[in-house]
């Protein structure tokens, strides 16, 4: 249920420095070795994080949609990862799915899959996969960790709003815990307990303290031109081998222009293994 849910991940937030700092070992599966070890540039800022027969694992920059819109076709993060995979081959029966999806605004962790069973069986555990995020957001949090929890809906402008109508809107839960308290600025490690769309943007503005460069929830107070919000580490099983696997995405470097220097971590974190 959904109190097991939530009980299950509190008190779970770790520091950076060993949350999600992958192990000494290579992240490979027992099974095909890895063809990626250490991250490697792709075009429009996508960086190649894992990559195996079954699995991709991205770094996706702010600015880059997951998947198409009516306006946007191409620039997205699956035409660029479907046209990797065929290694621009039109005919090629290779082929990537997505998985889950980032804002567009959102960067970090993307991953995807490269088969319909892969597929299914990282979508059946997502819920459980272990997803920390890194957010700065205004203000001085009396809390210094919490769950928020809250009915999310969206409105025919698509801006997700919490409602005390349980019958329109979803139970969602977002956990979090102060890293470091600046003058003006916090920064947070964020758990995703649950899924939806602009969630963790929705629920910190909710408490009075919007995402910095959040435009669309911020009331106007978002200064700084990129969303700091950043998908930097999860945790998962293998679609086949079982196997747990934790991936990160090194921290942004405005993160840094904005509250200085981040204890536990610096601008090569996470480290990755040689």
């Amino acid at each position: 249920g959904i109190s097991s849910q939530v009980k299950r991940h509190e008190g779970q937030l770790q520091p950076p420095a060993s949350a999600s700092r992958p192990s000494d070992e290579p992240q490979t599966p027992n099974g095909p070795k890895a063809r990626t070890r250490r991250p490697r540039p792709l075009p429009q800022g996508l960086v190649m994080i894992y990559e195996d027969r079954d699995i991709l694992v991205v770094d996706k920059p702010p600015g880059l949609l997951t998947i198409s819109t009516e306006t946007e076709k191409e620039r997205t993060a699956y035409f660029l990862m479907m046209d990797y995979v065929r290694k621009g081959c039109a005919k090629s029966r290779n082929r990537v799915f997505v998985v889950h999806r980032l804002d567009r605004e959102t960067s970090g962790l993307l991953v995807m899959a490269k088969s319909h069973e892969a597929k299914a069986k990282l979508q059946d555990q997502w819920d459980r996969a272990d997803k920390k995020y890194l957010a700065i957001v205004h203000g001085r949090l009396e809390k210094r960790t919490d769950t928020i929890s809250t009915y999310l809906a969206e409105n025919s402008a698509r801006v997700v709003y919490s409602t005390s109508n349980t019958k329109m809107g979803k139970l969602s839960h977002t956990a979090y815990r102060v890293l470091k308290q600046a003058k003006e600025f916090a920064l947070l490690e964020v758990a995703l307990l649950t899924g939806r769309k602009n969630q963790i943007r929705v629920h910190l503005a909710g408490i009075g303290h919007p995402v910095a460069g959040d435009k669309k929830y911020g009331k106007g107070i978002a200064f700084h031109k990129k969303l700091s919000l950043h998908a930097y580490s999860i945790t998962l099983k293998h679609p086949v081998t079982g196997r747990m696997m934790t991936f990160a995405a090194k921290v942004p470097p405005h993160f840094y222009q904005i509250v200085g220097s981040i204890e536990g971590m610096d601008e090569n974190y996470p480290k990755r293994p040689d």
